[in-house]
């Protein structure tokens, strides 16, 4: 982890801070989303929209969206035809949020928003066609200390939450599902990879483009473990 990407990582967090300050809402992929104070705000990066966009949503089957934020990825799920979605993040912020945009585009029947650290509240027994999750994709060193509840959404210590993420989301995939992961090259690949290959895993890029993330250019990818 390098000094560069721990600036670029509070520089983010103190932009979409100040933008979920002054936004209530906001427009992305033709809709209009509620955002409230505290909670991710996705037009600052190009990330929402091209995971949202690139996803292979299992129609008339359930999705889990990790670190759902303000729900538009889990709503978009339920819009293209999944029959039952599971909204987690361990913001209650994010958590209120993302059930405002399911009932602001009709789709609170199938959108289930739950308040979890990873899958912590899922209950056991509990499978999904497809899981995802937009990572915090910074790897901070040990002694990084969280100040802001937004630093959750850039920075992971150690890669803890990416370790647990991929050492325990088999249990709660059907037979034949898929694991996903968005990512970009602020994080670290070369970790990840260990980690992949400990939970069993092997790392495929099945999406990938030149972007953003606020102001600063990265490689953003859709992973899939397989």
């Amino acid at each position: 982890m390098n000094t560069n990407r721990l600036d670029v990582g509070n520089a983010l967090t103190t932009r979409h801070g100040a933008e979920a300050a002054r936004s209530s809402e906001f427009e992305l992929l033709g809709r209009t989303w509620t955002l409230l104070p505290g909670v991710f705000a996705p037009t600052l990066t190009m990330s929402t929209t091209l995971f949202t966009e690139w996803l292979p949503y299992p129609v008339n089957g359930s999705f889990l969206e990790v670190g759902t934020g303000a729900g538009v990825t889990a709503v978009s799920a339920a819009l293209r035809g999944c029959a039952t979605v599971t909204a987690a993040d361990i913001s209650a912020a994010a958590a209120e949020n993302a059930r405002a945009n399911a009932e602001r585009h009709g789709v609170r029947d199938r959108v289930r928003v739950l308040r979890t650290d990873l899958f912590d509240a899922i209950e056991p027994g509990t499978r999904y066609d497809v899981i995802f999750w937009n990572s915090n994709v910074i790897n901070a060193p040990d002694e990084f200390a969280y100040t802001d509840d937004l630093q959750w959404a850039f920075f992971d210590r150690h890669y803890d939450t990416h370790r647990r993420y991929l050492a325990q989301a088999g249990r709660f995939l059907e037979p034949g599902g898929r694991l996903f992961l968005g990512f970009n090259s602020l994080g670290d690949r070369v970790t990840l990879t260990e980690l992949a290959r400990e939970a069993g895993f092997e790392v495929r890029t099945a999406r990938t483009t030149q972007g953003q993330v606020g102001d600063f250019p990265v490689e953003i990818s859709l992973l899939e473990f397989v």
